[in-house]
């Protein structure tokens, strides 16, 4: 597979403003391994086999258990996540399905007993925001196994540097 085009290269304005948003979502007070859970989540979802492989790495350098990855397609049926993961996994999850057009208000009423107002804007917001990378990467046609983790401090920014 080739890749069509770069996202980098042809459309650097629109790859900044994406960089604006991702650098906002990494000092937004959401956990680093909740996000990359979340990155991960949704980018299984929709088959963007970079993002995975991105994804995978970035959670693996952040200290990211390998049970907790390898397992996290099946998270319903794992004792492996937090009350808190499980509400973020099944927010996402609603957000990147939108299939009746809303999410559900029990599943807001749920997942709102872990999250803020604050939190539960990013949150959506993260999720909105990988599914357009998996979009725009799915469309390129991106060649995953290129990316390369850093060491956890430098993960957080390595997202957006990647790309």
């Amino acid at each position: 597979m080739e890749t069509r085009f770069s996202f980098t290269k042809d459309a650097p304005e629109g790859y900044k403003a994406m960089l604006g948003v991702e650098q906002y979502l990494h000092q937004c007070g959401l956990e680093n391994n909740l996000l990359s859970l979340i990155k991960l989540r949704v980018s299984q979802m929709n088959g963007c086999a970079f993002c995975i492989d991105m994804h995978w790495k970035d959670s693996r350098a952040l200290g990211e258990a390998e049970s907790r990855l390898y397992s996290l397609d099946a998270w319903r049926e794992c004792p492996y996540y937090s009350d808190r993961e499980r509400a973020a996994l099944s927010w996402a999850e609603a957000l990147t399905h939108l299939t009746d057009g809303h999410v559900p208000d029990r599943l807001y009423e749920q997942v709102h007993l872990h999250f803020t107002n604050r939190e539960l804007a990013d949150l959506s917001l993260a999720v909105a925001t990988i599914n357009a990378w998996n979009r725009v990467l799915i469309s390129a046609r991106a060649v995953p196994g290129t990316y390369t983790a850093r060491n956890a401090h430098d993960t957080e920014q390595a997202h957006a540097v990647s790309r």
